[in-house]
């Protein structure tokens, strides 16, 4: 394995406002947070290398993060949850939270994310994901086949597919972006509704906030709680397309220490508790960071609306 360079070019991972965190304890002081694949201690890094103690009058809270990722479905497929809520069997109707995914040309290689919501314009109702999840990055043609559940998953190509390709919003190379996502056409409305699974349908939305407490029902880790840090972190993540930079991004830590989101996740909503309103759309991260897009950017580039 690679070490990792303490240039802060290739170790910062994010930046972004938030809480300072001192010794594992909140303070309760605003910070300018950067967010590193490892964290060094200061003796050991060179003085071209140190981050700056304030910025703009803020002292800055440096975060360790690991490497920030898309949550692309693993290469196994352990589940936790009792067979009754099992989202990785076929759903008629579907459910938010389920198991989605595309036919992927190379027959090596299937995939599964989450479908997110049920969402709808004047004329149509859609699944809601990501795009990495329902358009293979923006490399998939609208009318593409859209399966439940998705292929790595068991889903069979001839009788599971459920859903057709119909927006994808790019992802651009240059950045920065703000959104991950992409919507499908039901093939018929009564294969889906909009009660997330062990959740309820949501309630509407809500702004982001810190220290707002939110959860989520994913594909791969199920119904999980966890703590809005950040509601404006800049992020890059690495794509098969390039490395994407993400603005204004939504930063979510686990309760208790536990990981809020895991591989195969992308693509789940993310609501606030206990209003079960809804105020992202998860996308990424790494073992113990979560990050998401706020849901109205969603929302409004898609130009749908929560069904």
């Amino acid at each position: 394995m690679r070490s990792v360079s303490p240039v802060p070019k290739e170790n910062v991972t994010g930046v972004g406002v938030g809480e300072k965190i001192s010794s594992g304890k909140h303070t309760g002081v605003w910070a300018v947070k950067f967010f590193v694949r490892l964290k060094f201690p200061e003796a050991q890094l060179e003085i071209k290398h140190r981050l700056p103690k304030f910025i703009g009058g803020l002292p800055v809270d440096v975060e360790e993060t690991g490497l920030f990722r898309p949550f692309a479905p693993p290469a196994t497929k352990p589940i936790k949850e009792d067979a009754t809520l099992n989202p990785r069997t076929m759903m008629r109707p579907s459910q938010p939270g389920c198991s989605v995914g595309f036919n992927n040309p190379d027959p090596k290689f299937t995939v599964a994310g989450t479908f997110g919501a049920l969402v709808r314009d004047e004329t149509n109702s859609y699944i809601l994901s990501n795009n990495h999840v329902l358009a293979d990055e923006g490399r998939l043609p609208p009318g593409s086949p859209i399966f439940q559940p998705g292929l790595l998953d068991g889903g069979d190509p001839d009788t599971d597919q459920i859903a057709e390709l119909t927006k994808t919003v790019a992802l651009d190379v240059e950045g920065p972006n703000h959104v991950d996502c992409a919507i499908a056409k039901l093939l018929k409305p009564s294969l889906a509704n909009n009660k997330i699974l062990f959740i309820g349908a949501p309630q509407g939305l809500a702004d982001a906030e810190i220290d707002m407490t939110v959860c989520k029902y994913g594909r791969s880790s199920g119904y999980t709680v966890g703590r809005i840090s950040s509601v404006d972190t800049d992020v890059k993540l690495p794509y098969d397309v390039g490395t994407l930079t993400f603005a204004s991004q939504i930063i979510i830590l686990g309760l208790n220490g536990a990981s809020f989101a895991a591989a195969g996740d992308s693509g789940s909503l993310i609501v606030a508790r206990p209003s079960n309103q809804a105020v992202g759309l998860l996308f990424g991260g790494s073992s113990s960071h979560t990050i998401a897009n706020h849901i109205g950017d969603v929302l409004q580039a898609l130009n749908v609306t929560l069904a």
